[in-house]
């Protein structure tokens, strides 16, 4: 397991307190996450998961309590700021283009990384994602759902990443094209691409991630390590309700 010491976090939140009008959703979260390092974040639906994804990103803005990238102080900031320091997300919804083709899809997100890289390169991901080669010129909506998800997918490694959010990823696919995804997601993890992994499947999740964290109600009830979870998930599926 990798080490989450402060001195390598890539991703640190701290009392992390948002709102939706007047509905409290996050109460005091606390959450990082280390270069290189794939965290799983589980609970059961309307627990604040995606709140506090989108609070990361500043898709959502927190009423108090701050988010540093590289120690840099980022809370509030601009998405598309927070996007340029290197953090990508594939969103539950997907959130294609359905009137691009394939190839517009990607190719409208291509861009080097934050320090300058291009390791994931528009042949790369194609590489990866076969299906789309063989669908370029296909719209988003004519895409399968599995298919919709790795061009989602592989739009997000065209921002060459340091930090990539999962939300959902294999959320109503088939069994066999969630196995396809997990494979992906675990090519993806191996590139050294930091991840943090929503999904309900948490054997799948702890198979992957070195740590993971349980929201309940907005709080922070759980945080262990995935080789302890793996040994007895009893403490976990207590709070899954599982």
């Amino acid at each position: 397991m990798r080490s989450t010491s402060l001195s390598n976090a890539l991703l640190e939140a701290r009392a992390l307190h948002a709102y939706y009008g007047g509905s409290h959703v996050l109460h005091g979260i606390d959450f990082r996450v280390s270069e290189g390092e794939a965290v799983g974040l589980l609970g059961r639906n309307g627990m604040g998961k995606t709140t506090l994804l989108k609070s990361l990103l500043g898709l959502v803005r927190p009423r108090s309590g701050e988010v540093r990238l590289r120690g840099a102080a980022v809370t509030g900031e601009a998405p598309w700021r927070v996007a340029r320091r290197g953090v990508a997300l594939v969103p539950e919804g997907r959130g294609i283009f359905p009137n691009l083709d394939v190839r517009e899809n990607l190719l409208m997100a291509a861009r080097e990384g934050s320090n300058g890289r291009r390791e994931w390169t528009y042949d790369r991901v194609l590489t990866l994602f076969p299906r789309l080669a063989e669908r370029l010129r296909h719209s988003g909506a004519e895409l399968s759902g599995g298919e919709q998800q790795m061009l989602t997918i592989g739009r997000a490694l065209l921002t060459n990443p340091d930090l990539l959010f999962l939300d959902e990823a294999t959320e109503g696919l088939a069994p066999l094209i969630a196995r396809e995804i997990w494979r992906i997601i675990r090519d993806i993890r191996a590139s050294g691409i930091a991840t943090v992994i929503v999904d309900k499947n948490y054997a799948a999740v702890t198979a992957i991630t070195d740590r993971n964290v349980v929201l309940v109600k907005g709080r922070v009830v759980l945080e262990a390590d995935s080789a302890s979870v793996r040994a007895d998930p009893a403490p976990l599926r207590s709070y899954l309700g599982v």
